[in-house]
């Protein structure tokens, strides 16, 4: 057994590299895990293009936290029957060929998913977003950013009987929505237009659940637009910038405004369960998404091209 492994490490802003580390060994409750894969999120852009508060190097695999594969090497007070199996884990440092999990943070992949790829953080960010969500069939939906997270919002919703909208800047994008089973798809390029046309087919009242999935400013402008008197605003987006909101908008429509990011473990874990069991029972068909894959020395090229959004990307992850 080698003494060392290959990381990824975000060296400066815009720049990433391939280092020599020491293997992690694992604390009594951790597992290691010797990686498949680790899916690339929109919340690595900021680091990747430079925050005042961040400080580099960053720490070696870092900001990876969407990884599996198997475990190799269990702490003295893990069950050594963990050996061998096929996990998906909460771990924060996944751009590398191994990483260490607390033993909690584990979710064992059955066998029907061998050979998947399956980033269960972004997964369970779905699950968890559309159980606070309370979408009702025959509900018109509005889901304001059809990227990876988005598109799986559109699958969940249309398979529980509602009627998806999908808005987003790129036709390959709402192509997509469209398969998952969007009712209409509307290009996200012009505000007034948007929110006339969702009038329109909702003959004025609007939607009673929107979830903006962008964590941008315009498209948290336009999702509360979107939503109805009494309505729901979820904000799935993951904002890292400050953001202004029209507070006069959401006090006049008397709106119920739902922040669906978790920070306990436990409920990133029961996300990831909940997905696994939605992917084995065809409620979530995450594999048609995962559309670029790169290798490990290949990360500056995979968060550029997250960045860039080049035409037909929705879900890109690295491999080790």
């Amino acid at each position: 057994m080698t003494s060392h492994m290959r990381s990824a490490v975000v060296v400066e802003p815009g720049v990433a590299a391939i280092r020599e580390v020491p293997l992690p060994e694992p604390g009594p409750d951790q597992v290691r895990v010797r990686l498949e894969g680790c899916g690339v999120c929109g919340s690595n852009l900021p680091l990747w293009e430079g925050r005042p508060w961040f400080q580099y190097p960053r720490e070696p695999g870092a900001p990876g936290h969407e990884g599996w594969g198997t475990v190799d090497r269990v702490g003295s007070r893990v069950d050594a029957g963990l050996l061998g199996q096929r996990v998906s884990m909460l771990s924060y440092n996944a751009f590398a060929e191994y990483d260490l999990a607390d033993v909690q943070h584990v979710v064992p992949l059955p066998a029907a998913l061998g050979g998947r790829p399956f980033p269960g953080e972004a997964l369970a960010c779905a699950m968890n977003i559309f159980r606070r969500s309370a979408i009702q069939p025959g509900q018109r939906v509005a889901i304001v950013g059809a990227g990876f997270l988005g598109t799986l919002l559109v699958q969940l919703a249309a398979r529980a009987g509602a009627e998806p909208i999908a808005i987003s800047r790129r036709s390959y994008a709402l192509q997509e929505a469209r398969r998952a089973g969007a009712k209409l798809s509307i290009p996200m390029l012009d505000h007034a237009q948007i929110i006339e046309q969702v009038r329109d087919v909702t003959r004025g009242e609007f939607c009673p659940v929107v979830i903006e999935a962008v964590g941008e400013q315009w498209p948290l402008d336009l999702a509360g637009e979107l939503t109805a008197v009494r309505g729901r605003l979820v904000i799935a987006g993951y904002h890292q910038d400050p953001r202004q909101v029209n507070m006069q908008l959401w006090n006049w429509r008397g709106l119920d405004v739902v922040n669906a990011h978790e920070r306990d473990p436990a409920r990133y874990v029961e996300g990831m369960r909940d997905a696994v069991q939605a992917v084995l029972e065809g409620r979530l068909d995450p594999d048609p998404l995962y559309t670029h894959r790169f290798e490990l020395s290949e990360l500056g090229s995979a968060l550029q091209a997250l960045k860039e959004r080049p035409d037909g990307m929705l879900k890109s992850w690295v491999a080790p």
